[in-house]
């Protein structure tokens, strides 16, 4: 009789989507920082969902939204993140800023790793906006 055995993942190789992402999330704010950006806040949590990373770029309040796609095959990381997301990205910030008197001039980032590559695509519009 022959023992087959299953890796834990389908390609034992490969890093799972969750692991991915992570690593774009480390890798986000080092990238951002060593372009001027002042770290805030990372991965705000609501009770409407997350913000990333929350950063400073001068007197402007940045959210940021970081997306990874191994490569660029279904329209890659910046296409991931669609209406529904952007609704929800638009909330979250909106809870974020109940907190000041005054709110500050904000934007919405997106940060789009594929593979290696860095995508810095500043102030998005979002379709809940």
């Amino acid at each position: 009789m022959k023992l087959i055995t299953m890796p834990a993942t389908p390609d034992a190789r490969r890093p799972t989507s969750v692991a991915l992402g992570r690593d774009a999330e480390a890798q986000a704010p080092s990238f951002l920082l060593q372009q001027g950006l002042t770290l805030i806040e990372k991965i705000f949590r609501c009770p409407t969902g997350e913000i990333d990373l929350i950063m400073q770029d001068a007197h402007m309040l940045v959210f940021i939204e970081v997306r990874s796609r191994k490569d660029r095959r279904f329209g890659g990381a910046a296409a991931s993140v669609g209406p529904v997301k952007q609704r929800r990205l638009w909330r979250n910030a909106a809870f974020y800023l109940l907190r000041f008197r005054q709110p500050p001039a904000c934007r919405f980032d997106l940060v789009a790793i594929e593979a290696d590559d860095f995508c810095w695509m500043k102030n998005i519009r979002l379709s809940g906006s």
